[in-house]
């Protein structure tokens, strides 16, 4: 499915896209896999050739490319796939009350619904657990563990795709750690499956062989793009003017259905149910008003054309040929070194040219170019023919004017012309200072500017803006990480240059004989001095932006970043328990009202719809929190039993961090709490927290009391949480606290809008961006944490029908694992009688059969059985026969599993 094929269609695969506005064609669905033999019943299904996979964290993760992958592989005949690292077991629930693995089977079911709607058949689920949503890449790495990239490397090795298609690693606002967890995950497979000292034994033992993808894409892009037909050939406008970002326009109409792809693509959407994504509204019917799929490249080994190209842009070169082109397998880099480069100063940036495996590059020639005022010398030339599979490499000094400005960031290009074809790669370069002054990031900030440096891409870390935080009135140390990146020992000094509002101390803060390579901090002590300035999201702009400005001999450095600002509150203690009722007695809540209003995600609501106040005192036992909503309509009422999930409906959420320094919410106390139940009850439970469960069982000794108002304009919630539930001491002089309101004015276990306190994109995952509280009377114990307690109960892929249906097809080892030889074990025959099924198995070791009778759409019989060497018969009561059964087996030893298969005659 390589050059041969596609050197057939590429001629006309971007003409047919844009010219497919053909009448419909009557649906086909998805097909098996390229080259599978279904039903053979041994595993040894040929091993599947992927054009295109795309690599995320849960079900559904695809769903925003999936017009682009359809459009592919309907207009030019590739193949697309999809892993997926968990089976989003640990997500919400809009139909029932599935939870744990059983919710993850569901969740697999709808995505392989989902993802037929654009012809895609196979899907990966690689058995890591889905825990709870959060923000932190690397609380998702210490839970998935080591395999995970073992994993994901296993399958590209196995479907050998020329081009990944991931999400975005960086730790932006809102964006779930397992998301960019899977897109880091991507990235080092990207690098690993094409290394042979990487899971040697994937090689040595398993049969497979490195594999060296083309290109790697994120999902998305970061910038502005117009709509329409024009998406695809109207350059996309980048917040970095270095990305190279593709669109597929979402308008064009398909072949197979005559529907919009936008169409096809929500229709693929609303295939997740359980996630509440079926009330999505139709995309728009005129064409016109559709936009694209976009996509930013992350790497690539391999040329590509103008990001206006066409359709096919993001493929064209390689998976497609580029209009007057390089041959397909010709792989065309260009590395700078270093990324951060001094005006003036020459660098070396060396280009590598590797010949397509099975013909040469012939009358070859390089140049490398750069922007105007830059000087770039090739002092070598390529050679004139470059053998088959042979790789040059070439250097090329380049020179960045003397007045280029700090900050600038430039593409630097290699062009290639070969044959009578051509074609190009850039990687980027960012002018530095001598010395620079750098806000010193939060936790997993710096954890993903380590990973951008330590996968050589460090250009990614512009994905997050530098921001600290300060609470209304307070003041918070902030430090500024000082580099000397010239030859010669330096000194000088750093100053803020703050909002109205703001003051540091000291003004500014010397350092002394920075050597060169070195890097040291200064820290100033920043206060919020105007406690009347807005806070949170309510802020110009989401914050107050600041200048680190970095004097050093007759340099000076300006970098700027952003402060954001908290709200904070001082709690009162009170003598008396207050009485949870649900109502402020006199005397309970002596404390300002606070407003919990703000929108924070969602749809904009009136203040009849979605408004809410919050009151606070404290015992020396335990926080109360009393919070009145205001709402004019009463979302779905669920019952005890499905008292988890509470974003689903009217809720309310509060969190504490108890020492005010959490950069995860593992070390945090959070609870959603719902006004009724349909027993007439209020009930709470623990979500993505410490200690994540039903309320009774992870936080004994809460209570909470409930007034739903009659007639219905909304309710109040009041709760007591004991300190002595909460995973640390508190620090009465810093406790993180936050209260945020969840509105939904429907009956589908859908929420609409969501208000609150300290309020910020993604907010419920960041405790840096809780409000903070004073609980003056508190004792301050000294820190004593809990240890978090994580879900680990992961939906596994040897109890998934679907996924053993699709590895005894395509040969690729379930979960991502390691597979059995092919003859470990063999299903012999499946043999209907009655209300039974036999199903004999031959294995030449002991291992266990997890069994399965399916019938093409649900299982009517399952069975667990250990299996000894030799032959054993499992009988399997059905609960029907009708339809053509299949027998399908996961044969699984501690070495491994293997998938069987058979029709049951």
């Amino acid at each position: 499915m390589r050059a041969a094929r596609h050197a057939a269609v590429a001629a006309t695969a971007a003409a047919a896209l844009l010219a497919a506005t053909l009448p419909a064609a009557t649906a086909t669905g998805a097909q098996p896999a390229d080259g599978g033999r279904p039903g053979s019943g041994d595993g040894s299904g040929d091993a599947v050739d992927l054009d295109v996979l795309f690599i995320g964290a849960h079900p559904d993760d695809e769903a925003g490319s999936l017009s682009a992958f359809g459009q592919w592989n309907e207009f030019a005949d590739l193949t697309a796939g999809v892993i997926t690292v968990t089976r989003g077991e640990g997500g919400g629930n809009a139909v029932g009350l599935e939870e744990g693995p059983e919710l993850g089977m569901l969740r697999e079911a709808e995505e392989r619904s989902a993802v037929a709607n654009a012809n895609i058949a196979n899907v990966y689920n690689l058995d890591e657990v889905d825990f709870f949503y959060n923000a932190s890449a690397p609380l998702t790495d210490d839970a998935w563990g080591e395999d995970a990239l073992e994993r994901v490397v296993r399958v590209v090795r196995a479907t050998r795709p020329e081009v990944i298609v991931t999400m975005n690693p960086s730790p932006t606002a809102g964006n779930h750690g397992h998301h960019q967890q899977a897109a880091r995950l991507a990235v080092e497979a990207y690098e690993a499956a094409a290394d042979p000292e990487a899971f040697p034994e994937q090689l040595s033992e398993e049969g497979l062989s490195t594999w060296s993808a083309s290109r790697i894409l994120r999902g998305g892009a970061t910038g502005t793009g117009v709509t329409g037909s024009a998406c695809e050939t109207v350059a996309y406008d980048p917040a970095d003017p270095t990305d190279r970002v593709f669109g597929v326009w979402q308008g064009r109409q398909s072949e197979e259905t005559g529907e919009l792809w936008a169409l096809r693509e929500r229709q693929a959407q609303w295939e997740y149910v359980s996630q509440g994504w079926a009330v999505f509204p139709p995309p728009p019917t005129d064409p016109e008003q559709n936009g694209c799929d976009w996509f930013t490249l992350i790497a690539s080994r391999t040329p590509y054309p103008s990001t206006t190209a066409g359709p096919t842009a993001a493929l064209q070169g390689a998976l497609l040929p580029a209009e007057d082109g390089l041959p397909l397998g010709t792989e065309l880099t260009i590395d700078p070194e270093p990324f951060l480069v001094l005006p003036g100063e020459p660098f070396t940036a060396t280009v590598e040219v590797t010949a397509p495996p099975k013909r040469p590059l012939a009358r070859s020639s390089l140049t490398v170019s750069a922007p105007s005022g830059w000087q770039v010398t090739v002092d070598e030339a390529l050679p004139q023919l470059i053998a088959p599979g042979r790789t040059v490499s070439v250097d090329a000094v380049v020179t960045p004017p003397a007045e280029a400005q700090a900050g600038e960031r430039v593409a630097l290009q290699a062009t290639l012309s070969a044959g009578g074809g051509s074609g190009s790669n850039e990687a980027a370069v960012e002018i530095t200072p001598t010395v620079r002054g750098d806000l010193a990031q939060r936790p997993e900030a710096e954890v993903f500017a380590d990973w951008t440096a330590d996968q050589d891409l460090p250009k990614l870390e512009s994905l997050i803006a530098p921001i600290a935080s300060v609470g209304t009135g307070r003041t918070q140390p902030v430090s500024v990480d000082v580099t000397n990146d010239g030859v010669a020992p330096t000194s000088g000094t750093v100053t803020l240059e703050l909002a109205d509002g703001f003051s540091a101390a000291p003004a500014s803060v010397p350092f002394t004989g920075l050597a060169p390579g070195s890097t040291t901090t200064v820290t100033f002590d920043v206060t919020n001095d105007d406690t009347s300035l807005p806070t949170s999201n309510r802020a110009p702009d989401g914050g107050y932006p600041f200048r680190i400005v970095t004097e050093f001999g007759d340099g000076t450095d300006t970098t700027n970043a952003v402060l954001e600002l908290v709200p904070t509150t001082t709690v009162p203690q009170v003598a008396a328990e207050p009485v949870l009722d649900g109502v402020a007695g006199d005397g309970e809540y002596p404390g300002e009202a606070l407003d919990t209003s703000t929108m924070w995600e969602g749809e904009a609501a009136e203040p009849s719809d979605a408004s809410a106040t919050t009151r606070l005192s404290f015992t020396d036992d335990a926080l109360y929190v009393l919070v009145e909503v205001t709402d004019d309509t009463l979302g779905t009422v669920l019952p005890l039993a499905d008292c988890k999930r509470h974003w689903r409906t009217d809720s309310v959420e509060i969190t504490v961090d108890p020492r005010g320094a959490s950069s995860n919410t593992s070390t945090t106390f959070k609870t959603g709490i719902f006004p009724t139940t349909t027993e007439g009850e209020p009930c709470f439970q623990r979500d993505a927290d410490n200690h994540q469960g039903p309320g009774a069982e992870t936080a004994p000794g809460m209570e909470v009391a409930s007034v739903v108002n009659e007639p219905y304009d909304g309710y109040t919630i009041e709760a007591k949480i004991p300190f002595d539930v909460l995973p640390d001491a508190v620090d009465p002089a810093r406790m993180g606290l936050n209260v945020l309101v969840y509105d939904s004015d429907t009956q589908d276990k859908t929420g609409q809008t969501r208000i609150g306190w300290s309020t910020f994109n993604g907010v419920q995952a960041d405790p840096f961006r809780w409000a903070l509280a004073t609980l003056p009377g508190l004792p301050d114990a000294p820190s004593d944490p809990v240890p978090p307690t994580m879900p680990d109960t992961a939906a596994l892929s040897i109890d998934s029908p679907q996924s053993i249906a699709q590895s005894a097809v395509d040969g690729v080892g379930l979960g991502g694992g390691p597979k059995l030889p092919a003859g470990t074990a063999r299903l012999t025959s499946a043999r209907l009688d009655g209300s039974t099924v036999e199903v004999e198995l031959q294995a030449d070791e002991s291992g266990r059969a997890n069994v399965f009778i399916w019938d093409g759409d649900s299982v009517v019989g399952s069975s667990q059985v250990d299996v000894e060497s030799g032959r054993t018969t499992v009988d399997v009561a059905v609960s029907s026969t009708d339809g053509d059964l299949q027998a399908l087996v996961a044969f699984s030893t501690d070495d491994g599993a293997l998938a069987l298969a058979s029709t049951v005659p």
